[in-house]
């Protein structure tokens, strides 16, 4: 895959999540967010930086316990929410627009770096994972939040990319970040010590059909699947699947919506020493 065809493929990633509201999906899943910082041990005087930040879960969270904060992401129009959540909750943040495959920073510069359900979605994994330990110090921390691949948004997003034109060769699916073993995978080499935790993420709603309605409005990849299924004829069928897959996950019993989504925690702690190599 050429340059060109990367960066064409991040255009498409910040036209997705520009779509619909992220604020509002993002709401479910800020503790999350509070986890990760929780973990992380975020305090005053420590760099942290919030990779992917999104509008800001993360930022936010750690900014309220007193890290020095800098936040990145990809998309101005997230970046632009976060801000307006900072100035809201009357904290200061400093605010990036930029790459997590190439991050604007020096080396050794942060002492935690997180990202929550963010960095899974840049298409060069390894790259990725390069960076976060490239810009992180010497005994400092990686935290990071991703969807596993048997869990329900993982089988959602596996439902959406079987309708769509398969990625091209080089990208892996966002979802292998919440696989223990690929996440291994990523940071082989680096001298970092894993540690892996599962939790899930709980989503209400009035009904299963209704939780779809409601991410054909708000959630960036299924308002763009519908954009490009339907003229051809092919969202009631990724459709009709996805109420399926909510209906046979659902955990209430009486007639509303309640599902518990898989995700991985990992955490990424880098040696005390650290070779260029690993950088």
């Amino acid at each position: 895959m050429s340059a060109s065809e990367f960066e064409a493929f991040k255009e498409a990633q910040q036209a997705i999540w520009s779509a619909g509201d992220y604020h509002e999906v993002s709401r479910p899943i800020q503790p999350v967010a509070d986890l990760l910082v929780e973990r992380s041990g975020a305090t005053h005087g420590q760099e942290l930086l919030d990779v992917a930040t999104g509008t800001g879960n993360v930022a936010v969270s750690a900014a309220a316990v007193g890290a020095s904060v800098t936040a990145l992401d990809l998309t101005p129009a997230l970046l632009e929410r976060a801000r307006q959540r900072a100035l809201q909750e009357d904290l200061e943040i400093t605010f990036v627009e930029g790459d997590a495959e190439s991050l604007p920073f020096p080396d050794q510069s942060f002492d935690r770096v997180t990202s929550c359900f963010g960095v899974m979605f840049a298409p060069r994994q390894k790259l990725a994972a390069s960076e976060l330990v490239r810009v992180s110090k010497p005994g400092g921390e990686v935290l990071l939040s991703a969807w596993t691949p048997q869990g329900l948004n993982g089988r959602m997003f596996r439902a959406i990319a079987s309708y769509m034109p398969p990625p091209a060769p080089g990208i892996d699916p966002p979802v292998m970040w919440g696989d223990e073993g690929h996440v291994r995978s990523l940071f082989a080499g680096t001298g970092a010590e894993l540690s892996f935790e599962r939790h899930t993420v709980s989503f209400e709603h009035d009904s299963p059909e209704g939780w779809l309605e409601h991410n054909e409005r708000l959630l960036g990849p299924t308002l763009m699947a519908k954009a490009v299924l339907e003229p051809q004829g092919r969202w009631e069928a990724l459709r009709a699947e996805l109420v399926n897959l909510y209906t046979d996950a659902n955990q209430a019993g009486d007639g509303s919506f309640r599902i518990e989504s898989e995700y991985l925690l990992s955490l990424a702690r880098l040696p005390l020493e650290r070779s260029k190599q690993a950088l």
